[in-house]
């Protein structure tokens, strides 16, 4: 099988953009405090909890989304400076199968196996 770069390049400029796109829309959907709290049918301690759930759930989202974007960004940086496609860790070739499904992968198969023993780590 062989890559099409030009084709996998532009699905991480692709994603890229949805990623900035979706904190975009993240940061516009935050509501002023004095928003939120006007004309609330429930007493202050359930509105204050349904709040803190709302910050907490738009955090982790937002958390996940920068770290996707953080590996997209990695694998354009690597495409600049003519790396795409070599494993971060060892320096071997990225099974092409592997890089169409996940473009911004930056493990070959066997190091991210190696990697993910006892924790996660994405790519």
């Amino acid at each position: 099988m062989t890559i099409n770069f030009d084709k996998l390049r532009s699905r991480l400029d692709g994603e890229q953009k949805r990623l900035l796109g979706d904190l975009e829309q993240l940061q516009a959907n935050i509501r002023p405090v004095e928003v939120r709290r006007e004309g609330s049918p429930f007493g202050k301690r359930e509105e204050e909890a349904t709040e803190s759930f709302e910050l907490e759930k738009r955090l982790a989202l937002e958390k996940q989304i920068r770290a996707q974007l953080v590996e997209v960004e990695h694998a354009l940086r690597k495409f600049e400076e003519g790396t795409y496609g070599s494993c971060d860790d060892c320096g071997q070739t990225i099974d092409p199968a592997r890089l169409e499904a996940l473009p911004q992968a930056s493990l070959c198969v066997n190091c991210k196996a190696k990697n993910a023993k006892g924790r996660f780590s994405p790519g």
